[in-house]
């Protein structure tokens, strides 16, 4: 299995979007300051992840994830998350 994830940075309120193979080890990175692109971003939250299959599922879902519309449909889809 594979995941997409959005973190929400506590920081700023921005999303990080990424995938892996495993999901709490990757969150753990994150936390621990060991992802360059989130490192000063501190502290961040796991709000979103979906499963796929396959690395070209996760990959497509990533990139559409990082999109205009993706993002749309996340704040969509957490609309209640986000607003409280």
């Amino acid at each position: 299995m594979l995941y997409t994830y959005v973190l929400q940075s506590e920081k700023d309120n921005k999303f990080y979007v990424g995938f892996t193979k495993d999901l709490k080890l990757r969150f753990e990175q994150h936390n621990k300051e060991h992802v360059e692109s989130t490192k000063d971003r501190m502290p961040l939250r796991l709000i979103y992840y979906e499963a796929c299959l396959d690395q070209n599922d996760v990959t497509k879902r990533e990139k559409y994830l990082k999109s205009y519309h993706g993002r749309m449909f996340l704040k969509k889809r957490l609309k209640s998350y986000l607003t409280g």
